[in-house]
């Protein structure tokens, strides 16, 4: 499958997550793929995150949703912000200590210039080489990744589709590749 898919292996998407914590640490890293995971962003968006945007500098905590415009459909976006996503923003932030106008994934040369997306998907593919079997994993894997769990949790179809701005459950099972998955479990279970 040359299509880019979400991690399905519970223990691969566990050691993936943690990669840049445990196995090589970077926090900035780190924080780009939980964040990532959790909240189902495109990478566009991710990497326009501002400081500002999910630190609340005045009240000194971290804001319990993202509000954003999505780059790709211009449509705005309200986020819940979990207890992954805000620990792994609390390292990084004890860590850099950032300006509220500082990209949160900014390049290493300059705090106040996003991470390129070419550099994103290299960040992931790293991590995936080291802890994934699944070889079409890229920036967009963290979001169908978001969705394909949501699926196996019974969050409604109708729900996802709104997650994912798409016109139909059709189009959100391809884009999760659970059509696979079904069509998968049916030749598996008959044995005739």
């Amino acid at each position: 499958m040359g299509t880019t898919q979400p991690i399905r292996n519970r223990q691969e998407l566990q050691n993936f997550s943690s990669y840049y914590k445990q196995v090589k640490p970077h926090l900035r890293n780190y924080t780009l793929v939980v964040l990532g995971l959790n909240t189902a962003l495109r990478i566009s968006d991710l990497l326009n995150l501002r400081w500002r945007s999910v630190y609340d500098f005045k009240k000194n905590c971290f804001r319990d949703h993202l509000l954003i415009w999505e780059h790709k459909t211009g449509k705005r976006n309200y986020i819940a912000i979990n207890q992954n996503a805000k620990n792994a923003l609390y390292l990084y932030f004890m860590e850099k200590n950032p300006d509220p106008e500082e990209y949160v994934f900014s390049k290493r040369t300059n705090p106040y210039k996003p991470l390129s997306r070419s550099q994103a998907y290299r960040i992931i593919k790293e991590d995936a080489s080291h802890t994934t079997s699944e070889e079409a994993i890229s920036c967009h894997s963290l979001r169908k990744t978001f969705g394909y769990y949501a699926w196996q949790e019974g969050v409604q179809p109708a729900l996802l589709m709104n997650v994912f701005n798409h016109s139909s459950f059709h189009i959100t099972k391809r884009y999760l590749g659970i059509e696979q998955d079904e069509k998968d479990l049916v030749y598996l279970n008959i044995n005739l």
